[in-house]
Order: structure tokens, then sequence, then C-alpha cells
């Protein structure tokens, strides 16, 4: 089939990698496809583990010393409070189904490896996935305790973990402070050397195998009996078979020119990436009560996290990036902070915390991949197989219900 994938961000790379590997003839529309995105500047942990959805029971008690703290994890500027209120709403509900989505979320995370380490593979990264695990780090016993229901949960779904003193943990990673009282050290988490890495990789690959790159922003879909076509905002339009949208935070737009109704938000991540830490530190270390993490790239330390929303055109607020390699410094105290570099991206994120994968209803020439919060590099591979799949009827043992645009038209 001919088929539009738009969006050169991770998702949408590697929707077109499967795409071509089963034989369709596939372009990629993107307005900056060699710009710096989401997919460029994320910590690059493979979190195969993270299935606890980030609305949970009792999480609205902890949300106004989050807002007044300057070093705090979530950020909501004031402006665009009334636009997130109906997300707002669903994500507080969210919290009572966290056994459905948790099993929703497993089921994609279970099969991650299989799909990421062929692809990585093909595009000759093969070394670039280190599976050292990762360290999750506690302050205070009662933290980590409060947490044990969540390491039960993933237990129950297959992932193993092991709980550490804080000396264990400073054996692992002689860097920490004394601060750290407890620690989980998860087996099966992973990182990769640099997130660029993967997607220019995966753009090398398709543009060897002459998928062409159209420079231009998709304004809207129109799907006929016999096609789609494409509106872009260059003034020209285009036509295909079939149309994936994987264009990130930028995908509501394009599922309401079709008639779909989509809870979606910018949910803004920062990090500072420091080429000369001054530290060695040999996997992704996970700050729980903090909500930020530190991971070892090719490129130097990455300390990220932190929520912002603040909708797509706002002014990026890179005091954000500068408090978190602050905030990192309290608990790697040897921590070099000067000369990093900068970044913020826009997570595409729902209220449920499952992303967007399947058809349109009723629409059957487009299909949808975004939505992936903060798992799209750890998803990715996974996606692109499963949208493979609703093509060839091959989507494996995985219920693609849960994952369906239509939840939010109920």
């Amino acid at each position: 089939m001919r088929i539009v994938v738009i969006g050169a961000g991770i998702i949408g790379l590697a929707c077109a990698y499967a795409l071509v590997r089963d034989g369709h003839d596939v372009r990629v529309v993107d307005r900056a496809p060699e710009g710096d995105r989401t997919s460029f500047g994320n910590a690059g942990g493979i979190a195969v583990t993270e299935i606890v959805p980030a609305s949970v029971p009792g999480l609205w008690k902890k949300v106004p010393g989050w807002l007044v703290d300057p070093l705090g994890p979530l950020a909501i500027r004031p402006g665009h409070a009334p636009r997130l209120a109906p997300w707002l709403r669903r994500f507080l509900a969210a919290g009572r189904e966290v056994d459905r989505i948790a099993a929703a979320l497993a089921a994609l995370n279970r099969r991650v490896y299989d799909d990421l380490v062929p692809l990585l593979a093909d595009i000759g990264l093969s070394g670039d996935l280190h599976r050292v695990g990762a360290l999750t780090l506690y302050e205070r016993e009662a933290a980590c305790l409060a947490d044990r229901w969540e390491w039960e949960l993933k237990a129950r779904h297959g992932f193993a973990h092991e709980t550490l003193t804080g000396e264990e943990a400073r054996a692992l990673e002689p860097a920490l402070s004394p601060r750290i009282a407890r620690a989980i050290y998860d087996p099966s988490w992973s990182h990769v050397s640099d997130p660029r890495r993967i997607v220019d990789g995966l753009a090398r690959w398709l543009r060897e195998r002459e998928v062409p790159f159209h420079q231009a922003e998709a304004t809207a879909l129109d799907p006929k009996l016999d096609r789609v076509t494409i509106s872009l905002d260059d003034g020209t339009a285009g036509d295909a078979d079939i149309v994936v949208v994987a264009a990130g935070a930028w995908s509501a737009r394009l599922a309401a020119s079709v008639g779909d109704r989509v809870l979606l938000e910018a949910e803004r991540g920062y990090n500072t990436t420091i080429p000369d830490p001054g530290v060695a530190v040999t996997r992704q270390l996970i700050f729980a009560e903090r909500k930020f993490v530190a991971t070892p790239l090719s490129i130097g330390l990455r300390v990220g996290g932190a929520a912002e929303f603040a909708g797509l055109d706002a002014p990026a607020n890179y005091a954000r990036s500068e408090r978190l390699a602050k905030l990192a410094k309290i608990y790697l105290p040897d921590l070099a902070t000067e000369g990093g570099s900068r970044w913020m991206g826009n997570r595409p994120s729902t209220p449920d915390s499952l992303p967007v994968i399947g058809w349109s209803p009723g629409k059957g020439r487009v299909i949808y991949a975004f939505g992936h919060g903060h798992l799209g590099l750890t998803q990715a591979a996974t996606t692109g197989r499963l949208v493979a799949g609703l093509l060839s009827g091959a989507t494996g043992d995985i219920d693609m219900e849960p994952y369906s645009i239509a939840r939010f038209a109920r």
C-alpha cells in the first residue's frame, strides 16, 4: 500500500521502519524532519517496568506542595489551566482504574525487547542498548514503604525487583550521597547511549531504502472511500491509501480534522545534559521522591524530569532545566554542573497514561500512533510492529481495545 506517516519522531520513524519491512511504499511528512524534537532530548531510558499510570489514588494530596516548590516536579501555567480542566478531570478518574491501565501497559512493555533488539540490529546500533538495570532511590524509608504497592503490582505482571539498603546502592553507584536510605534495583530496565542516535539511525535506514521525507506540516486529513487526502501548510496536498498519524503532541489537531476526539496534552519535560559531569554513573538513576532521573549517555550525564503544562505554543522556561541540575547535585555531591546544555520537549500525554494506537473508528484509512507520554522511546519499536500488524492482521496476542481513540468519545 501507499502509506504516509505523519511525524518523523521516534514513533513515526519506527512505524515507517516496520511498514517498509512489510513491503509497503512509505513516505514521511514532518514540518521539521531534522529538527530537535522530543525524541532527541528524552532521558534515554527503556522503561519496560513503567506500568503504573501517572494518576494513582491519593496523588492529588501531593499536588499543592509540588506547585509551590521551585524545585518541584509539577508546574501549571495559570493561563493554560482552564484549557487543561477536561484533561485533568479524566486524569483524576484514571486513578480509579490503576489495575486495568497497568495490565494494558504491561501487555505492550513485555514485548519491548522482542521488537527493539532486532530494530537496533537492523540500523547498526545493537551496542547502544545497555541492559544494566536501573536504581530507584529513596531518601526516606517511609517513602519506599509507601511505594511498595507499585513494586508489588509490577511483580504481579512479571517484572522482578530487588530491595537494597542505602549502602548497597552506593556500592553499585559510589557517586551517590549518603542521603539515600533505600533503593530498588530494577533489572529489566535499560538505557541507550544517546536517543538522538536511534532517531538518526532510523532516518538513515529509511533514506537508504529511498523513503522520501517531505518537509511540511499536515493540517488536515480527509478520508474517502478509496484514499486519504492530506492538506499541507505549504499549499500542496497529497493522498495515500493509508495515513499513520504519529505527530506526537500535535496529533490531536489531525484527529479532530477526521472527526475523532482525544484528550491530549503537551506535558513539557526539561533536562540538562552535562558533558563533563565529574562523576561516574553506570545506570539510570530514578529519584523517586523528587521525580527526576539521571542517565549516563555517551554525550554526558543527562538530568531530566518535571512536568509542565503550558500548551504547545508557550515559550520554554529553561530555569526548570537549571533547577534540575542543582537538584541532582544534592544526591550526587561531586557533580560538576557547569557547561550543561538545556532542553525542553513536548511529551504527548493522555490522561490515562495509555498511548493511542489503532484505526480511526469508522474512518478505515487512518491509523493513530501517538500519546506515549514518557514511554515513546520504550514503546516505539513495539508500536511500529503493531501498526504494521493492523494492516497484516498480525498484532499477536495483544488486545488493541485499551489503546483505541474511541475511549475518548465515551
